[in-house]
C-alpha cells in the first residue's frame, strides 16, 4: 500500500492580513511565501509548526471576483486543547461562533472568506458549561 501524507488545503482570499490574523488565533503562523509575478498571485503557507499540514492562502492580485464556497468544499478541521477557551478567543476577536460548543466537543466558525472551520475538542468532550450550555438553539454550520 502506498503511503499518503496530507500536505495542505488551499483557499482563495481577498485580504491576506485579515485572514492571517484569523488563523493566528488558531495558532497558525506563516511558514513560507511565494510571490508569482508572472501569474499575478501570492501563495502564503500557514501551519502550527514547520512540517505540519498547511493551509495555503492564494491571493490573486488583480481579482475583483468574490469567491463563493461550493457545497463540494466542506470545512477545515482543527483539534484544540480547550474548545471553550478557543471559542472565547474567537468571540473576543469579533468572530461569530456559528455553531457553539454546547456539547463540549464541537464548534463551527467561518473565516473572513466564508470558509467553515470545525473545532474539535482533543480527547473526551469537556463538561458542559455556561454560557455555551445555554446556546442549545443557536447556530448552524
Amino acid at each position: 500500500m502506498t503511503m499518503t501524507k496530507f500536505l495542505h488545503t488551499m483557499i482563495r482570499v481577498k485580504d491576506i492580513d485579515k485572514t492571517k490574523d484569523f488563523f493566528k488565533i488558531l495558532g497558525l503562523e506563516e511558514v513560507r511565501r511565494k510571490e508569482v509575478p508572472q501569474g499575478k498571485f501570492t501563495l502564503i503557507f500557514l501551519a502550527t509548526h514547520k512540517g505540519a499540514p498547511e493551509v495555503e492562502l492564494t491571493y490573486n492580485w488583480d481579482s475583483e471576483e468574490d469567491y463563493t464556497t461550493g457545497r463540494n468544499f466542506g470545512h477545515l478541521a482543527f483539534e484544540v486543547e480547550n474548545i471553550y477557551e478557543m471559542c472565547s478567543n474567537f468571540q473576543e476577536a469579533g468572530i461569530e461562533i456559528n455553531r457553539p460548543p454546547r456539547d463540549g466537543y464541537m464548534a463551527f466558525i467561518k473565516t473572513p472568506d466564508n470558509i467553515s472551520i470545525e473545532l474539535l475538542q482533543k480527547g473526551d468532550p469537556l463538561p458542559q458549561k455556561e454560557p455555551w450550555k445555554s446556546m442549545q438553539n443557536q447556530g448552524s454550520w
